[in-house]
């Protein structure tokens, strides 16, 4: 039997078998089992070579992968938002290979990735749907690009990335496993789990795992176990952009709405746009901004003043020393102090050390060493 039909038969197994506490521990088991076989199944594939697959090399302060089935449009979106010129048609794979194009809004370099619309068992090969995967697994952002006809499609493009070990719009599982030299495994959590102790043992033993200390911080259920165990997970953030606005009536946006709410998707958080006509672009953009949580920094820069043209654009979050690290050179060796004019500052000129955290809009001068 091959790697094919002994996945196809844990599924099964998996499917078949209804979860309750008795069979806790044996869906665990499989479901460890079941990730093994696949990663052995990928590395089968990908040592087998099987065509050029799509190697974009990230450039820009942050990257954005469309997402959607053939034909939904996003050829048409990525050359109305950058300087791209990807190839669109009224039929399906018109986009054969990713084309990459860049938006520019507010300061900041964004690129989009307009990849091969992906297809039901893209994670299993379909349609090089591993290579397509593989170039959204690298980006900052998914765009999830819907018809307003066919908001269905988005079940199936969630559970083809689910698929790829990409998970969306959550936190990484809180769960750590060291190992050691003996003494077996033993399970520390900080919550009260569900999950039985010897249901988790027994997926870390399915995982290769002998002796190990494990230590979890919150309730996860066996899918959520398995991902704190395993390192080749991807975490993303996304969001959904409904196309073809307008080739509908008025009134069959309450259709919409209704799908939209059946897949636990706010109305209001949706991106309602057509790409044709170029219209809901502009609130597309800033979406697409707010979720990448940029920030525009302004450069003091000696003898030149302050810089609004070209802002140096960085993440939330980001402090003083990120800042030195981007603009590189011999800033982060020659750095004295900074001072900071802003919505991070105390006050004007606030002098700083290389840990303080800066805000979108900060003015930022940089005191080197001579």
């Amino acid at each position: 039997m091959g790697l094919e039909e002994e996945i196809e038969e844990l599924e099964q197994e998996i499917a078949e078998t209804p979860y309750n506490k008795s069979t806790e521990q044996h869906i665990g088991r499989l479901k460890a089992k079941l990730a093994e076989k696949k990663e052995k199944l990928e590395r089968q594939q990908s040592s087998s070579g099987g065509g050029p697959g799509y190697a974009v090399e990230k450039t820009g302060d942050a990257t954005v992968a469309l997402v959607g089935f053939p034909s939904v449009g996003k050829s048409t979106l990525l050359n109305a938002l950058t300087n791209a010129d990807s190839e669109t048609g009224a039929y399906e794979f018109t986009t054969l290979d990713v084309n990459p194009g860049m938006l520019q809004y507010r300061g900041a370099n964004i690129q989009l990735l307009d990849v091969p619309g992906l297809i039901s068992g893209a994670a299993s090969g379909r349609g090089d749907g591993q290579e397509v995967l593989s170039v959204i697994r690298t980006a900052d952002l998914v765009v999830f690009m819907l018809s307003v006809f066919e908001i269905q499609q988005y079940d199936r493009l969630r559970e083809e990335l689910r698929k790829n070990k990409i998970r969306l719009d959550t936190e990484p599982p809180r769960v750590s496993v060291r190992k050691k030299a003996k003494d077996g495994i033993s399970v520390t959590a900080s919550v009260d789990l569900d999950l039985d102790e010897e249901t988790v043992k027994g997926v870390l033993r399915e995982r290769g795992f002998v002796n190990a200390d494990v230590t979890i911080g919150e309730q996860v259920d066996i899918d959520r176990l398995l991902d704190g165990v395993l390192d080749n997970r991807v975490y993303l953030p996304s969001i959904v952009t409904v196309n073809k606005v307008d080739l509908i009536e008025r009134d069959y946006l309450d259709t919409v709405h209704a799908e939209l709410r059946e897949r636990d998707i706010d109305p209001e958080e949706a991106v309602f746009i057509s790409a044709e006509q170029e219209k809901g672009l502009d609130a597309l953009k800033e979406r697409i901004w707010e979720e990448l949580g940029l920030i525009r920094i302004y450069m003091d820069k000696p003898g030149r003043g302050v810089d609004k043209e070209e802002p140096l654009v960085l993440r939330e979050g980001d402090t003083v020393d990120d800042a030195c690290h981007k603009l590189g050179g011999s800033f982060e060796e020659r750095f004295r102090f900074a001072r900071v004019t802003g919505p991070s500052a105390k006050h004007d000129e606030q002098q700083v050390g290389r840990d303080h955290e800066l805000a979108d809009e900060d003015v930022l001068r940089i005191v080197t060493r001579k």
